[in-house]
């Protein structure tokens, strides 16, 4: 088939959706597809490149000045219609509803395409970074859900990551055809298996201490201020003095090493900064808990990946985490925002070596229920279904 992917957020961007959507295209060529995608460009001008097996054509673009390293197409309707003549097809799959979803989703209708949309998004994951626009936020979350409703009445399927993810719509707001379909992720590159020491090295990490780490975006929504003040507690309580690795960038990063000043405990914290997709990988492997204090989560693939490299998780019982981090099994669920809790699941984990084995061991078996490939088989019968419509319908 030829399959169009439309992406606000892609690769080198590192956030959920963009790991996503590359994931999809890399793995859809790979079983013989022909893949485009179209994405913002990374200059600001429009061009070409091949990412290994598949085509990104980007579409001029500036700068997103509520999150770092992310661009996005303000105008793109002549440049995504133009792509659109020219690929013809068989099938678009839309990763957002922002400026290129919405182009591709016109252009798509007027050409009669069949096409799938996957909503990531949570109105909170925006507006908690746009303080300026604090005392409108109620209103703008309305209207960023009533167009959420519109854009995703236009497709022909809706899948979102989870099946807390498809509550979260609402029973009216819910489009006819919608299906919990996991992210996935390729659970070859991510394994239980020890760092190098040279990695310790290059990111000044402490060797022979217990870790907690997170991985992922350094922006507001994620709340890791509260892990920060839940990290102080576990100082406080520990007697082994462990270590907090918090890997990824974001516009809240200059806030959150302030805050480990303020407290005191910046010398036992690690802030990689902005990092490649293989350190992302091998970083994994160093923590001993993975924690994610983020509220608003329609599936973490990032605490996927800690589960897929034998790590027990610690996380808030909000958004969708519970799917991945089931209390008890493989990890613990808190209130959100409550960094006492936090603070004494992560020491409960950090004193029992083998309650951390036991939780280490469920993650594994959980995350092989979320393997890429069968997210890409479950993709292929939903492009064929959606397909086969249009030729019945046309």
């Amino acid at each position: 088939m030829k399959i169009l992917i439309a992406a606000d957020l892609h690769w080198p961007t590192i956030n959920g959706v963009a790991t996503f959507s590359r994931n999809l295209a890399k793995g859809l060529s790979a079983r013989g597809h022909e893949v485009w995608v179209i994405a913002p460009s990374q200059t600001g001008k429009s061009y070409e490149e091949y990412d290994g097996n598949y085509l990104i054509k980007r579409t001029a673009s500036v700068p997103f000045p509520f999150y770092q390293n992310f661009r996005i197409s303000l105008a793109p309707q002549l440049e995504v219609k133009k792509i659109v003549q020219e690929f013809k097809p068989d099938v678009i799959h839309l990763q957002m509803c922002l400026a290129i979803g919405n182009a591709t989703l016109r252009a798509g209708n007027k050409y009669g395409i069949p096409i799938v949309a996957t909503n990531h998004a949570m109105p909170d994951n925006l507006l908690d970074n746009m303080k300026l626009i604090a005392p409108i936020s109620r209103p703008i979350n309305y209207l960023i859900v009533e167009y959420g409703a519109w854009f995703h009445g236009k497709v022909d399927y809706v899948t979102l990551p989870t099946k807390s993810a498809i509550e979260l719509f609402g029973e009216k707001r819910r489009p006819a055809r919608v299906e919990a379909v996991s992210n996935g992720i390729d659970l070859s590159r991510f394994t239980p298996t020890k760092a190098s020491d040279e990695l310790y090295e290059k990111f000044t990490i402490p060797k022979g201490k217990k870790i907690v780490s997170y991985v992922g975006r350094l922006d507001a929504e994620k709340h890791l201020s509260v892990l920060i003040k839940a990290f102080k507690r576990v100082l406080d309580m520990s007697k082994t003095s462990p270590h907090l690795l918090i890997v990824g960038d974001g516009t809240d990063r200059e806030h959150l090493m302030n805050l480990a000043h303020e407290y005191g405990i910046a010398k036992h914290i690690t802030f990689t900064g902005r990092v490649t997709d293989d350190e992302i990988r091998d970083l994994h492997k160093v923590g001993d808990v993975f924690c994610m204090p983020s509220p608003a989560e329609l599936q973490s693939i990032s605490t996927l990946e800690a589960m897929a490299s034998g790590k027990p998780v610690v996380a808030v019982d909000a958004g969708a985490l519970g799917e991945l981090c089931q209390e008890g099994k493989n990890g613990y669920l808190c209130r959100e925002d409550d960094d006492e809790q936090i603070a004494a699941s992560i020491s409960t984990l950090l004193d029992d070596n083998e309650l951390r084995k036991q939780f280490g061991k469920a993650s594994l078996e959980i995350a092989k229920t979320h393997d890429i490939e069968h997210t890409l088989d479950r993709f292929e019968e939903i492009y064929q279904l959606v397909a086969s419509d249009a030729v019945i319908h046309s």
